[in-house]
């Protein structure tokens, strides 16, 4: 079994929903993307956006309270522990990402769901046919996807040292990039 495949096994073990398990390997992808756009590891990127909200479905109070506990039970490390539990810096963790694919991890996670928001209100039901204007749009309307915290993801901006318009670009392509990917394991 490889280390995708037990990473895979763990995340359904504590997420049975589509919702979570679609929104992991949305961020799976996307932090895949930004990896290679990096230069860095896709495989070690995309597996802590597998797994960043493994404790979210079954202890939503405890959310990244109990994923060191979850993780360090499947022998994954000190790093891997800390950039998953980082991405909720402010909201539910004290942990601050301090590394580039930690800040990447925060500044998209809801970000991601913002545009998978906006993709669902689309004729296509895509990120394909998405552009930066629309999510502008929408991210300004408090009301639409109120559950995606614009202030994580303008902070998310500014710990990455760039614009919202380059974030959502960015996470735009990263989203369709792996679109196929996940609608392809619901089919």
């Amino acid at each position: 079994m490889t280390e995708r495949e037990k990473a895979m096994e763990l995340l359904k073990k504590y997420n049975k929903e589509e919702f979570h398990i679609r929104h992991a390997l949305t961020v799976e992808g996307t932090m895949q993307y930004f990896a290679e756009k990096r230069g860095y590891d896709p495989d070690f990127w995309g597996m802590v956006g597998l797994l960043h909200d493994i404790d979210f479905e079954m202890y939503p109070d405890e959310h990244c309270k109990k994923a060191p506990e979850l993780l360090s039970e499947a022998d994954f490390g000190e790093d891997f522990i800390h950039a998953v539990v980082s991405h909720g810096y402010g909201l539910c963790s004290d942990i601050s990402p301090v590394h580039e694919m930690e800040k990447i991890l925060f500044a998209t996670d809801e970000l991601t769901g913002l545009i998978g928001a906006c993709a669902l209100m689309r004729p296509s039901k895509s990120t394909k046919d998405m552009e930066v204007k629309s999510v502008r749009k929408k991210f300004k309307d408090k009301k639409f996807a109120a559950g995606c915290d614009r202030e994580v993801i303008k902070s998310g901006a500014e710990k990455l040292g760039i614009e919202l318009d380059e974030l959502f670009e960015e996470t735009i392509m990263a989203m369709r990039s792996c679109e196929d990917d996940v609608n392809g394991y619901f089919e």
